[in-house]
């Protein structure tokens, strides 16, 4: 509530509590009733100004010592208003200790409101039998008054307190989304730059190993013609990595991603470019269950096999093959080729063209996602083996402990 309509409400009790004292004095029927009228009158507004003074300096009295002023405050103006209401002049009386007690029951803890309510009742009950004023009108009414306003400031407090947890619930809301807007920004940057990274990494491979084979065969001796078409192969693999870019980046944007088609085009680029059979065998109806980026995973890692067998095992054919794994929640892609003469060494040495660890990068990228890689000699062949959980049926528990892992 702000300091302004507090403080109008301060003055229309001083007003009303005036009123009220002028009111009694003129019609009383004696001096001593008119004086004891008045006297309570000017209780009572002291009181309020004694709490208006607590609230202006309660940064320097402390929110305790403003909190019992107030109790007190509230105390004594219930305990009096109700004490002249029940006389035969201050009915009117009880409209401030119906007050009094409902600003305890909004402000205060339940005892201390209980309290001041019952100071009031049992002055007024107290007061109406010392006075001879007993009417069961006043007797239910006066206590029930008090006992209303209790009720109405409990209720207006747990609105009140409701609209506060409201706002800040609000506010946290807000404050949630911004931070999960920013965190959605650099999800979608690291995703994007992933691939940039991958596609440029396949391409730049191939293209290595094209500008290699044109400098050997100008070591050898070979024609112009023959190092032409090598240059022209590499300038399609400068041309087709950067459409691929474009293709991965909206297929990731638009949510769409068909993987078996992307592997049979990759094939047969594959074979185009290195003259080596590339044999894609799909089992099911596909890998329905992957989102875009998990798919684009498994390309990735089809695109390493390939480089891997192109530069360690020239014109050797590679079969790959990729299993939906509906029944058992998870889709496996298999790359397979016969082995080339520096094809022996352990998995997690393999250099790829660009010089970059791309099977232990492409092995991370998939625990990452709750998979997993293997690559390694198998009945005399060169098997790198990806495994991806469908969507739904990954955890993200071991997806942490994988991430905390690499951390440490």
């Amino acid at each position: 509530m702000s300091s302004s309509v507090i403080w109008i409400g301060r003055a229309f009790a001083f007003a009303w509590n005036f009123l009220l004292c002028l009111g009694a004095a003129l019609h009383a029927h004696d001096t001593a009733g008119a004086l004891a009228l008045t006297a309570g009158y000017a209780v009572i507004g002291g009181a309020i100004a004694v709490w208006a003074l607590l609230e202006r300096r309660g940064a320097v009295a402390g929110a305790a010592a403003v909190a019992s002023g107030r109790a007190w405050v509230l105390g004594v103006v219930c305990a009096v208003a109700g004490t002249l209401s029940a006389t035969h002049e201050g009915t009117l009386s009880v409209v401030p200790a119906a007050i009094a007690a409902l600003v305890a029951g909004q402000d205060c803890v339940l005892g201390v409101a209980a309290s001041v309510t019952g100071a009031g009742v049992l002055c007024a009950l107290a007061t109406a039998v010392a006075v001879g004023n007993a009417e069961t009108a006043l007797l239910v009414g006066l206590p029930a008054t008090i006992v209303g306003g209790l009720l109405i400031g409990r209720q207006l407090g747990v609105s009140r307190v409701q609209a506060a947890q409201a706002v800040e619930l609000l506010e946290r809301t807000r404050e949630l989304q911004v931070q999960q807007r920013r965190a959605d920004v650099l999800d979608e940057r690291t995703r994007i730059a992933r691939e940039i990274h991958d596609v440029l990494a396949h391409s730049l491979g191939s293209l290595s190993i094209q500008i290699q084979a044109a400098r050997a065969v100008l070591a050898d001796g070979g024609d112009v013609a023959t190092v032409l078409e090598v240059l022209a192969d590499a300038q399609r693999l400068a041309t087709g990595g950067l459409a691929e870019t474009r293709r991965a980046l909206h297929a990731l944007r638009a949510g769409s991603f068909s993987l078996e088609d992307e592997l049979r085009t990759l094939a047969g680029g594959h074979t185009r470019l290195h003259e080596a059979a590339v044999e894609v065998e799909v089992e099911g109806d596909g890998p329905g269950g992957l989102d875009p980026a998990a798919a684009m995973t498994l390309l990735r890692v089809a695109q390493e096999a390939l480089v891997n067998a192109a530069k360690h095992a020239p014109g050797r054919p590679v079969r790959m093959r990729l299993e939906d794994g509906e029944d058992e929640g998870h889709v496996r892609l298999t790359a397979r080729n016969a082995m080339g003469a520096a094809e022996g060494r352990a998995a997690g040495s393999l250099s790829t063209a660009d010089s970059g660890f791309g099977l232990a990068g492409m092995r991370e990228r998939l625990l990452l996602a709750g998979g997993s890689l293997e690559a390694g000699v198998r009945a005399g062949e060169w098997v790198v083996e990806a495994v991806l959980p469908l969507a739904g049926r990954h955890d993200p528990a071991a997806t942490k402990d994988v991430t905390e892992g690499a951390r440490a």
